[in-house]
């Protein structure tokens, strides 16, 4: 009997998953393929965002056309992360008989050499590695070999390049991501998964041009966010928000007990507005989101990495458009404050050349910006 483990976060599962396992069945001949949603995934910096009972319940859907897979909680009740050479020595008791392989990603393949006790892993199952369209397996063979004594199996199958955190930025907005199945969409939809309630009436202030806007932002600070050192949750939050007072009348019901700061240019009071209707109309009371949506048009001195995140995301997000924007998407993939610095440099001088006023904080944040990154 052939068994393939199929172990990850699935944090949304999608078609991608499916097709990967289908493929590795085919290839393996393998009369079964256990999926196991993890508990805690030891390589997540943050952590899943829907529970484990939620991620089982949509892999089960996921996967109930296909009788040939299972689906397992051992990892989800198991307490503690989840570290792979623990699971197979379960499946290696519970099946003492059959010939187990563990599936893994080829982006992953260069990670199990860090893995815990991988030579224990190797013990119990073979490895296959399943592309994802990435470059091919080849390089590793010899390393493998040279290093555990034993090789992994390629399976012929090249998926395409899915990020599931981009699919919860577009589920918190209300879409239906590409590569997903509809009863699993249905599922999220139902149980309230991967939004915040505040996101849904902030962007109902929005006209849907600066929604679509509000998206491509909040896709851009969410995919940078764990190398910035930023939740993901509050990346989202965030940026969904950031706009949600660029349409409100100062005369609005919403806005009623505001008091805006003295000398605010028009562009720039919607950040105060924004950050006022958060707090009082959506409830958001997380300081350090407020701050972000605050001060997202001006930047101020001692920004935090979230507000950086969020002041950058706007200005580059793939629907803007001007000289040096290449260069500065190139700088925020690399180092946000940096990028920060550039960005303002540029701003300033666009300023100066024109002849417009410069609102004070942001010239104090280019200020303490430029101190902050001397010597990089």
């Amino acid at each position: 009997m052939k068994i393939a483990l199929f172990g990850g976060s699935f944090d949304p599962v999608h078609l991608e998953h499916t097709r990967y396992a289908q493929a590795a069945r085919d290839a393996l001949a393998a009369d079964k393929v256990i999926v196991l949603p993890a508990g805690i995934a030891p390589h997540k910096q943050w952590g899943a965002v829907a529970s484990g009972e939620e991620r089982l319940a949509m892999c089960r859907i996921a996967f109930a056309p296909y009788p040939w897979a299972e689906v397992s909680d051992f990892e989800v009740r198991e307490q503690g992360k989840s570290y792979t050479y623990l699971t197979c020595r379960h499946f290696a008791a519970l099946y003492p008989d059959a010939e187990l392989y563990f599936l893994v990603g080829e982006d992953m393949l260069e990670d199990f050499f860090t893995w815990k006790n991988p030579d224990d892993i190797l013990q119990h199952a073979t490895l296959a590695a399943c592309g994802r369209g990435r470059k091919g397996t080849a390089p590793l063979h010899e390393r493998f070999l040279a290093r555990f004594g034993k090789d992994f199996l390629d399976v012929p199958f090249t998926g395409e390049a899915v990020s599931s955190r981009l699919m919860r930025v577009d589920l918190a907005f209300g879409k239906c991501p590409d590569h997903m199945d509809g009863r699993v969409y249905d599922y999220i939809r139902e149980h309230r998964l991967y939004t915040h309630p505040a996101i849904a009436p902030a962007l109902a202030l929005e006209k849907p041009p600066r929604r679509e806007h509000s998206l491509r932002v909040a896709r851009m600070a969410v995919e940078r966010a764990s190398s910035a050192g930023v939740s993901e949750e509050k990346a989202l939050l965030a940026s969904a928000l950031h706009d949600c007072g660029k349409y409100v009348s100062p005369d609005s019901p919403l806005l009623e007990d505001f008091t805006p700061p003295e000398n605010v240019p028009p562009p720039v009071m919607h950040q105060y507005t924004g950050a006022y209707l958060a707090r009082h109309c959506f409830g958001v009371e997380d300081e350090e989101v407020l701050d972000a949506i605050r001060y997202h048009t001006s930047g101020r001195a001692e920004m935090t990495p979230l507000g950086m995140l969020v002041y950058l995301s706007d200005l580059l997000e793939e629907g803007r458009d001007f000289p040096g924007i290449d260069e500065l998407r190139a700088l925020f993939r690399i180092d946000l404050e940096v990028c920060l610095y550039r960005s303002l440099e540029d701003q300033l001088a666009y300023l100066a050349g024109t002849g417009k006023p410069v609102y004070p904080l942001t010239e104090q944040a280019y200020r303490w910006i430029k101190r902050r990154i001397k010597g990089k």
